[in-house]
């Protein structure tokens, strides 16, 4: 097993895919990325890829932005600037610079092609990642594994009930984890060998051979087929050649009964694995100490109730509750409050996550309700109790979710 600072590690680089526009998030990605999206109070979507890459001790990083990476440069750079270039570590923003054509990324693997000579020193191994899903994992597990089948491709997979498969890209696999074949959302997913009724589905997590990824993407160009996304184009060609794909069987470093990996891709999923913080036992364990999950410490006070006379009791119950936060005679149930959050006096906030900067006036109420950042809601406003008339001003989720995007103005 390689251990860190071994040469598996200081020859593998980190490829994260950043750019994802998220439509589907709207309004929380008008302004940013989605792996730019607050989460869970104090990160951001993409705190927990980077964290994994830390705890696996990965310290060669490239983030490929693209979509609205202001916010998220910025963030990279605020919140993980910790690597010390003398050693050999790094993280970096790369956003598209028409190396090869005057096209952003057009896919996946032409992300990663477009910054080919970022693997041609002393990179052996490439670990491609997406910044935008919810999990923890030790990469340097799969990187063994990689080394251990001599594979030229591994897949992280992630088994599901077969009755759920069709919403994934599916990976049939031989009794060896050897992968015979890979289909986009099949009618009819093929079952895991030895788990019947469950299938494989594919996470976005690859490890590669630099040598030969670099390899297939020109080969494919020059043969006039597609070669912009793994999925799509270069894992079903690396089959079809006979290549040495092997499926890696997703290890969460969570420790639940069941894996978890989120993929919050829609206002409803995003609001439901927020709350899901909320819980006795939640399904994705923030507070283990042996996984530390890091974003940017920003230098504020403690969060503080006040309370002052008959019903003006600053109150938070079953929730989440960040630095510099005060709750000043209201009342906060089941809820995350990003920092620097003011809730006023006889304000009532229930299922909702307020983010960061938002002032809560006197006797406002808001229910199932997610507000972006420096939101000023005005005293006495009432959001999510009138579901028609929030839909007049505000977007409102099939499921009844308001939201108010960043710095919006009553």
């Amino acid at each position: 097993m390689a251990y860190l600072g071994s040469s598996l590690l200081r020859n593998t680089a980190t490829m994260i895919l950043a750019g994802g526009q998220g439509e589907r998030l709207m309004p929380l990605t008008e302004f940013r990325s989605k792996p730019s999206v607050p989460f869970g109070g104090k990160y951001r979507i993409i705190d927990f890829t980077l964290s994994n890459c830390l705890n696996s001790g990965l310290r060669r990083i490239y983030v490929l932005t693209q979509y609205k990476s202001d916010s998220l440069s910025q963030h990279i750079y605020e919140a993980w600037n910790i690597f010390n270039p003398e050693l050999g570590e790094f993280i970096y923003s790369i956003p598209p610079q028409l190396k090869m054509s005057n096209n952003w990324y057009t896919g996946t693997s032409n992300a990663i092609y477009q910054n080919a000579n970022l693997l041609e020193n002393r990179t052996e191994y490439v670990l491609i990642l997406s910044g935008d899903h919810i999990y923890k994992m030790d990469y340097l597990k799969m990187l063994q594994y990689h080394l251990d089948k001599k594979a030229d491709l591994s897949i992280s997979s992630l088994f599901v009930p077969k009755s759920i498969a069709s919403e994934f890209g599916v990976i049939e696999i031989d009794k060896n984890y050897r992968v015979i074949d890979f289909v986009e959302k099949p009618k009819n997913p093929p079952e895991i060998p030895d788990r019947p009724g469950e299938s494989f589905v594919n996470m976005g997590v690859y490890v590669f051979k630099v040598e030969i990824l670099l390899k297939i993407i020109k080969e494919m160009g020059e043969k006039k087929l597609d070669n912009t996304d793994f999925g799509k184009h270069i894992i079903p060609y690396m089959i079809k050649e006979g290549y040495d794909v092997f499926s890696f069987r997703y290890e969460d470093e969570n420790h639940k009964d069941k894996p978890y990996w989120v993929d919050v891709g829609t206002l409803d999923s995003y609001y439901a694995a927020s709350m899901d913080l909320l819980n006795v036992n939640p399904h994705f364990n923030m507070y283990d100490s042996s996984w530390p999950l890091r974003s940017q410490q920003i230098q504020s006070p403690p969060a503080k109730t006040i309370s002052h006379e008959g019903e003006r009791v600053g109150r938070a119950y079953n929730s989440l509750v960040t630095d510099g936060t005060v709750i000043s005679g209201g009342l906060v149930e089941r809820s995350i409050l990003g920092p620097l959050v003011r809730v006023n006096s006889y304000a009532y906030i229930t299922d909702s996550i307020i983010m960061d900067r938002c002032n809560i006036g006197r006797h406002a109420r808001i229910r199932r309700a997610i507000i972006d950042k420096n939101v000023k809601v005005p005293e006495g406003t009432e959001i999510g109790f009138d579901i028609e008339s929030d839909k007049k001003r505000f977007k409102v989720t099939e499921t009844g979710i308001v939201v108010i995007p960043k710095n919006y103005k009553f």
